[in-house]
């Protein structure tokens, strides 16, 4: 049972809005988003793992590395990496410098698959967010969830405001 927290201010009316579509809007443009990727067999989760991997340098990141930045438990980054193994796409390498670590890798094959499905996901991206928007309210929008992140990673003018 939840124990009620006397001092908790509930959510405003407006802040409820905004949250429950919040999490409708990211649910959804991600269901759309692997819709558009599944005739190749991918979902947005993998696209984004494969495309992070032919960003980062020698196409190859930490495993942990790749975790925070997915924002994903080990486990499921684990069985999609077996997955993305199994395709062909993905390969692990043991790391050097660390007997326990390892690298994902992305092969030659998860090169190719992110040339062809990067102009797939690009049109989904204008055509299911961008596409019911303004300039003004991309920018606005880029200022809002820049102002977020900067919040939850504790850096940058929203922290401050946070504490003061």
């Amino acid at each position: 049972m939840v124990e009620c927290v006397p001092d908790l201010r509930w959510l405003s009316d407006d802040e409820q809005r905004a949250w429950r579509l919040f999490l409708q809007f990211q649910r959804t443009l991600a269901d759309k988003l692997s819709s558009d990727l599944a005739p190749f067999g991918l979902g947005f989760a993998d696209y984004e793992v494969i495309a992070l991997l032919s960003e980062a340098p020698g196409r190859r990141l930490r495993m942990t590395e790749l975790a925070q930045v997915v924002v994903s438990p080990r486990s499921r980054l684990t069985y999609q990496i077996d997955q993305l193994v199994h395709r062909g796409l993905v390969e692990r390498i043991k790391c050097d410098t660390d007997r326990r670590g390892y690298y994902a890798h992305l092969t030659d094959l998860g090169w190719d698959t992110v040339q062809i499905l990067a102009p797939v996901h690009v049109s989904g991206v204008q055509q299911h967010l961008f596409g019911h928007m303004k300039h003004e309210d991309i920018v606005a929008l880029a200022a809002i969830l820049e102002r977020a992140v900067d919040g939850l990673q504790g850096t940058g003018p929203a922290a401050e405001l946070a504490t003061a």
